[in-house]
């Protein structure tokens, strides 16, 4: 069972800023990467979702939401799992 003790509370206000989001009603398939991706395949794919971020309106909220949350998948505020674990490794 998933820890879910770091989700915000099921309000409206917790969620408003996704519904700014330019990856709204985007393809997920282009955030998350399946199991077997690497390599170039993995860093174009990750390159086209920051690509959303980069022109979002909402990308910081995002990126607080990622990292307080400890999402541990996908391009989230413009930043990939791995990336969120090493910022989250220096912030201690």
């Amino acid at each position: 069972m998933p820890d879910t003790s770091r989700l915000p509370k099921p309000l409206q206000e917790s969620y408003e800023w996704q519904y700014r989001a330019a990856c709204r009603g985007a393809d997920p398939d282009v955030f998350y990467s399946p199991m077997d991706e690497r390599g170039p395949v993995r860093r174009r794919r990750e390159a086209a979702a920051k690509a959303f971020c980069a022109r979002c309106p909402v990308v910081q909220e995002c990126l607080d939401h990622a990292l307080e949350v400890r999402e541990p998948y996908g391009v989230w505020g413009g930043l990939s799992a791995t990336e969120r674990g090493h910022l989250l490794a220096q912030t201690g």
